[in-house]
């Protein structure tokens, strides 16, 4: 019962843990970079256990694995699991708002594990949807402690450059699983591609126990704006979290949340990157083993499209808020023009050289995941601390809900009619994306600065 009342509650404010303002700088400083690195740490080991299967997807469909699964198949398994993901992702983010992140994020990483060691175990498709769309629920419990983190502990003004920075743990741990999928593919084949990364995210979830904490106010530390110099420190109170009642919040989600325009433009643009991002995560391997580029090789190169997506998201929220005062559409237009232009040439190289495509790989990836990083932002300033996950959740929703697209769609489309058709779907994808970052250019943190205060 005590463990269900820590996983639900928040824990209370804390009296002042700091005799001076230099103590409670240092303690600052110490407690803000350990949250960081631990929802960076465990946000990547989050990947481990949702996108190894598109490694596994080439192994899984051929004849020599006895399974007797099509592109379409795998692809419905992926569908649905993102859908119920993304679902996930929106509800757990009204919940992730309201409970203790340091067990919400624990126990989700450890029931993601538990979901793909039977996946591992399973072979026909209606057993493997099961456990990939279990897998996807407990997926959606990694994202909203991470953006109450986050949103409590760096002031809105510095939140593109540290909102970056945790962000690159999407392409660092998906970056690590690829190549660890793609050696135990080629030599241990496709059941360990499930099995080792459970085993690392098991662990991984009894590491976030021990390190993750809750906001500034639970360890008796004031709001980022003392320590960023916003507010003096003589004025700060470390105060209680302010309890609402559920009818309440939803009150106020729907005041500033559901009824928000410009939110609104963000999820769709959300939906359209995601088709993107995924369309290449989960079937570049495919396209590149029919190039005749070997497994382990394409893992490498698929890696290295996560690594350019995290320098490109780096310097996405570094250029919103050094250059544009934390306005992020004008960065996202940009980028989404020239990732149109990367995705077309991605398609029209005619050649079977795995460098030329390795590079190519690198600048859609650079390109797509700077606006990807900048929509979570523009959530978080839009729907304020007290409600930053739900917005991040509710993109989610659109975001995964994209996987009907990214994973069935386009498998059946190339099922079907091939490449070509899949690639051309994909440039349109792309340059649609523009429209709603537009719609929405001047959405912002100064516009809602009010509700935060």
């Amino acid at each position: 019962m005590s463990f269900v009342k820590k996983f639900i509650e928040p824990p209370e404010a804390q009296p002042p843990c700091y005799k001076t303002e230099e103590e409670m700088k240092e303690k600052y400083k110490y407690w803000r970079f350990r949250q960081l690195y631990a929802t960076f740490i465990g946000y990547a080991v989050y990947y481990f256990v949702r996108k190894n299967i598109s490694l596994a997807v080439p192994l899984m469909t051929a004849p020599n694995a006895g399974l007797g699964l099509t592109k379409a198949d795998l692809g419905k398994v992926m569908s649905f699991g993102d859908v119920v993901y993304g679902v996930s992702k929106s509800f757990n983010g009204f919940l992730g708002d309201r409970c203790n992140p340091r067990y919400f994020m624990a126990f989700g990483l450890l029931m993601s594990a538990v979901a793909n060691f039977f996946f591992g175990m399973s072979a026909t498709v209606g057993v493997l949807i099961f456990f990939w769309c279990l897998n996807g629920w407990f997926q959606g419990m990694g994202a909203a402690p991470c953006s109450r983190v986050i949103t409590h502990w760096y002031h809105s003004k510095e939140r593109g450059v540290y909102w970056g920075i945790w962000n690159t743990s999407h392409q660092v741990g998906l970056s690590i699983v690829l190549v660890m999928a793609g050696y135990l593919g080629q030599y241990m084949g496709w059941r360990y591609i499930f099995w080792v990364p459970a085993a690392l995210a098991g662990l991984t979830s009894l590491f976030l126990l021990e390190r993750l904490r809750d906001t500034p106010a639970s360890l008796g530390l004031p709001e980022p704006e003392v320590y960023t110099g916003e507010q003096k420190l003589e004025e700060a109170k470390i105060e209680k979290e302010e309890k609402q009642t559920t009818k309440e919040f939803f009150h106020f989600l729907c005041h500033n949340v559901f009824n928000n325009p410009a939110l609104w433009a963000i999820c769709i643009a959300n939906f359209l990157i995601y088709v993107l991002r995924y369309g290449f995560v989960n079937w570049a391997p495919a396209f590149l083993t029919d190039k005749g580029i070997n497994l382990a090789n394409i893992g490498w190169m698929v890696a290295g499209f996560e690594i350019a997506g995290l320098c490109g998201s780096l310097l996405a929220g570094w250029l919103t808020d050094k250059f544009f005062a934390g306005q992020r559409s004008p960065v996202c237009v940009a980028y989404m023009l020239l990732s149109t232009l990367a995705i077309y040439g991605f398609w029209k190289i005619e050649t079977n050289n795995a460098f030329v495509y390795g590079a190519m790989l690198l600048l859609v990836g650079f390109l797509i995941y700077g606006p990807q990083m900048l929509v979570a932002v523009m959530a978080t300033d839009l729907a304020t601390k007290k409600a930053a996950a739900t917005a991040v959740g509710m993109t989610g929703l659109f975001g995964y809900a994209s996987g009907i697209v990214s994973g069935w769609g386009l498998g059946h489309v190339l099922d079907h009619y091939g490449w070509d058709h899949a690639f051309l779907g994909l440039v349109i994808c792309s340059a649609v994306t523009i429209i709603p970052f537009v719609c929405c250019w001047n959405a912002r943190p100064r516009q809602v600065s009010e509700l935060n205060k």
